[in-house]
């Protein structure tokens, strides 16, 4: 009888062991059921905070990336102006700057010579007003 009694026990020990597990995984459950339920609420809330900010992040994108390229047409447009006024600049430079050497010298030699002429016999070796020699 000692033999069934602890044999019994042994039973009646594993059968509370199995209750008590079996609450314990019920409470888990239910709490771990309530926990994904407030998780869905949540991932519904931020998904209709999230999809606007993002359509509109997408939108601010598609409007920035127009007006990058708008801006980068605009400054090859000016490089290629600057490039354009660069070489017009020196062709210019090229074109007048000797014929201005030219009429510059001819002028100095020209108003040289008509100030010989206009000198005294000596030679045009006066001196000026400042007492300097010419």
């Amino acid at each position: 009888m000692a033999a069934v009694a602890a044999v019994d026990v042994v039973v009646l020990v594993a059968a509370v062991v199995a209750c008590v597990a079996a609450v314990v995984g019920v409470v888990a459950a239910v709490v771990l059921v309530g926990q994904v339920r407030r998780l869905e609420r949540g991932v519904e809330v931020l998904r209709h905070e999230v999809v606007p900010l993002v359509e509109e992040a997408r939108q601010a994108a598609g409007y920035a990336s127009t007006e990058m390229a708008r801006v980068e047409a605009v400054l090859e447009d000016t490089e290629a102006v600057t490039a354009t006024v660069d070489s017009a600049t020196r062709l210019a430079q090229r074109a007048f700057a000797n014929p201005v050497v030219k009429v510059l010298a001819l002028r100095a030699g020209t108003a040289g010579g008509l100030r010989r002429l206009r000198t005294p016999e000596d030679g045009g070796r006066h001196d000026d007003r400042n007492g300097r020699r010419r």
